[in-house]
């Protein structure tokens, strides 16, 4: 068979592709808009008006930034089984959403619900890359309905990088509005947002919840935001460690420094005078959220000290006064981020297509051991250990005695997954509260058991006893007591088993201070990070090496996206980066030993006092990069470095800061031919790799 291919036009900048008389992606539509989302906070009633604000601002700064597309990059690609044998259709996939996988293949395969078990195994990491319902175990599905065999789908790390979905891209305008003091009055941002060629599970959703953080620490009394969706011929984005809030992140403390300059201020003074302080908490922000807790002169004090910070600034003045080759930078980051996807209520009224719930179970078996079954299901954030944890901790039992069981849509029927930093401060919670059931009846029949009334009786580290007395029951004797049902209370059940479903009243709000001291090297454009020092507030901490490796992999990523980082097409529309030897992923030996803190400000929308620690690396560190690179070269004229900041780049805004180019970097949004020519920044001869 003879096939002839006709080429189409292709559409990969978003500016073109939503300008008059662009070819479009999908021509039945008419047009390559998506969608467009604004707030503004004047019509919300939530602030003031923020084109009044900027009318009449004394001091006004306009800024765009672009956020490359990045590759989730997991560690293991997806792969995908379907058992269509028996009675059921099994699946057992790399997935992060097992329970929102079922639903979705019921919904659209006109499958009962019922019968279709999913099973995520070790999914082999995901950091949002995984948060989908992708062809693949669509089509898995179908070829295993239609043949009546099991079949088995494992992509190639090639076709992962190139079929799996992307993150970031996305073009940011702010124009801020300042008095000449100091204090920031208004903020507007303009966003175009690269959806790829299709629609994917949240991916009109990711910029919208950046929307919400683009004030992030700071006390905006006006604000706008509007947000554009436009299809191009790219792989789709969706979600990726942060999902909206690493962008917010970047652009308000990107264009902070940016104002500090312009008032010839300190970077941290300023933030300082505008920031939420202490006292004021709980403070509802210009878009309507409560932050309900938070501490950020603890946060930063610490982090200064650690960092030295007034060392590090003079001996930037005397690599400045010398006229050191190797030039010293900076970067600040102050950043809060609101996590834990919930309440159901709020996520409704953004129309987004699920609830914000977590499920979960307590089994109490006759021996004491104890069985959790959780809605959240773990690929590799330590969730067994913290669980086993908190429940050891509610019911007083042995560590070692707790089973946490989760990944699997037949033993854990009801939840809603993992993602979004919600496994402790919603799964978690749900755990507790089914714990408190547990305890509750185990009461019941303890008091029946000691004679005595509910009322007398005291329970702590596992046992039941009545006040003033030696006379007791261990919450295991009493577990044993109900399987055995030879005497209980008449109105129970002889059962200490408990569900609970919760739903949070409220997002929760870590923060943080994160600072780095940065290297140029002014002839070659060579970035070093020669130190990184980060104190987050996260509330209550369960687990202390669950959270500082959680802290080192964000750091890790979002470090990267400053850095290394960016898949590009050329103008064919063909990925240049779909390979690891063309996409640059960091190895330890290209990052420094982090100097990393927790203070805590305990929530006060949760029981446990949690906030969530997942993402927060990855959105606090990309724009303390960034602004360190800025801060070491800003003296030689140069405002902005478009990322990764690579040597190349690095070393054309130098040479453009000196008049010796006229473009600093490739001006179009997909950087055609970019990745063919980036430089190691660790390749001081600035060879093409």
């Amino acid at each position: 068979m003879d096939v002839d291919y006709a080429d189409l036009p292709v559409v990969l900048d978003m500016p073109t592709a939503i300008a008059a008389g662009a070819d479009l992606v999908h021509p039945d539509l008419g047009t390559n808009i998506s969608a467009v989302w604004a707030f503004d906070s004047g019509e919300a009633g939530t602030g003031g008006d923020v084109e009044e604000a900027i009318a009449a601002a004394e001091v006004l700064i306009e800024r765009t930034y672009r956020q490359q597309r990045l590759v989730p990059a997991f560690m293991e690609p997806r792969s995908v089984v379907v058992d269509p044998t028996g009675e059921q259709f099994t699946m057992w996939s790399a997935t992060q959403i097992p329970h929102i996988l079922r639903l979705m293949l019921a919904l659209t395969l006109n499958v009962p619900e019922h019968k279709v078990r999913v099973i995520a195994p070790d999914v082999g990491g995901g950091f949002g890359g995984k948060l989908q319902v992708t062809p693949e175990e669509v089509i898995t599905f179908l070829v295993a309905r239609r043949l009546g065999k099991p079949v088995k789908y494992t992509e190639s790390r090639t076709e992962s990088v190139q079929t799996a979905h992307h993150g970031r891209d996305q073009i940011q305008k702010l124009t801020l509005a300042a008095r000449r003091d100091g204090t920031v009055t208004g903020l507007k941002v303009e966003l175009l947002a690269d959806m790829g060629a299709y629609l994917r599970l949240v991916t009109p959703g990711v910029p919208i919840l950046g929307a919400f953080m683009y004030g992030g620490v700071y006390k905006f009394p006006a604000y706008k935001f509007v947000c554009t969706n436009v299809f191009t011929n790219k792989t789709p984005t969706d979600a990726y460690r942060g999902a909206g809030r690493p962008e917010a992140t970047f652009a308000i403390e990107r264009i902070m420094d940016e104002l500090a300059v312009e008032l010839g201020r300190d970077p941290m003074d300023l933030r300082r005078q505008n920031w939420i302080t202490h006292g004021e908490f709980p403070f509802t922000t210009v878009v309507g959220l409560t932050y309900d807790s938070g501490n950020y002169e603890q946060a930063t004090d610490q982090a200064m000290a650690t960092f030295d910070y007034a060392g590090l600034r003079h001996e930037q003045e005397e690599r400045r006064r010398s006229g050191d080759r190797v030039q010293l930078g900076i970067g600040i980051s102050t950043f809060t981020e609101m996590c834990g996807l919930a309440p159901s209520r709020v996520l409704g009224s953004l129309a987004y297509g699920a609830g914000g719930w977590e499920a979960a179970s307590i089994r109490m078996l006759a021996t004491g051991k104890v069985e959790v079954i959780t809605g959240a299901s773990g690929h590799g954030q330590g969730h067994e250990t913290a669980f086993s944890q908190i429940v050891a901790d509610q019911l007083g039992v042995p560590y070692e005695d707790v089973e946490v069981l989760h990944g699997d849509t037949q033993v854990s029927p009801k939840g809603l997954d993992t993602y979004g930093s919600r496994s402790l401060v919603v799964g978690g919670i749900a755990i507790v509260k089914a714990a408190e059931k547990v305890v509750v009846k185990a009461k019941k029949i303890a008091a029946h058991l000691l004679e005595a009334s509910e009322d007398d009786l005291e329970f702590s580290g596992g046992n039941f006893t009545v006040r003033g007395t030696d006379k007791g029951k261990s919450i295991q004797e009493i577990a044993f007591a109900a399987f055995m049902a030879h005497d209980y209370p008449e109105d129970m059940e002889p059962s200490l088993d408990s569900d609970a479903v919760y739903d949070p009243e409220n997002f929760s709000f870590p923060h943080g201070t994160h600072l780095a001291a940065m290297e140029v090297d002014t002839e070659t454009g060579q970035v070093r990070l020669r130190r990184y020092v980060c104190v987050d507030d996260v509330g209550t901490v369960v687990n202390p090496l669950i959270v500082e490796g959680q802290v080192h992999g964000g750091l890790a990523q979002g470090i990267a996206q400053a850095l290394f980082e960016e898949a590009t097409y050329d103008d064919q529309g063909t990925l240049v980066t779909g390979t690891l030897v063309d996409y640059t992923l960091p190895s330890a030996a290209d990052l420094p030993s982090f100097d990393t803190a927790v203070v805590s400000t305990p929530a006060t929308s949760n029981p446990l006092g949690v906030k969530g620690v997942g993402e927060a690396g990855t959105i606090a560190s990309t724009p303390a990069i960034v602004n360190g690179v800025i801060d070491a070269l800003r003296h030689l004229g140069v405002t902005n470095v478009e990322m990764p900041t690579t040597s190349q780049r690095v070393w054309r805004a130098i040479q453009a800061a000196k008049g010796n180019t006229t473009q600093e970097t490739p001006t179009d949004v997909h950087s055609p031919g970019a990745g063919l020519g980036s430089i190691d920044p660790n390749n001081p001869q600035g060879e093409v790799l």
